[in-house]
């Protein structure tokens, strides 16, 4: 019997990969964007990382959502 994740335990991986990945983006723009000619103020990085950071959690709940629908149409 496969009792899965507890909500919570749910909740912390999601805010740990989000947290983390919003983390990663900061710092990569900081090293990117310079080198493409962009230099962007702290506040401006935030403001990226953020809209970017909105919109992967957005991709990553519909694409959760198909997928469950799916399964329960496909055996």
């Amino acid at each position: 019997m496969n009792a899965g994740q507890s909500r919570s335990a749910s909740l912390l991986e999601t805010l740990t990969g989000t947290i983390t990945g919003f983390l990663l983006s900061l710092w990569a723009q900081r090293l990117l964007f310079p080198a493409l000619g962009h230099d962007l103020a702290l506040p401006e990085n935030l403001m990226v990382a953020t809209v970017f950071t909105g919109l992967s959690l957005l991709r990553g709940y519909v694409v959760r959502r198909v997928f469950n629908g799916l399964r329960k149409r496909v055996p």
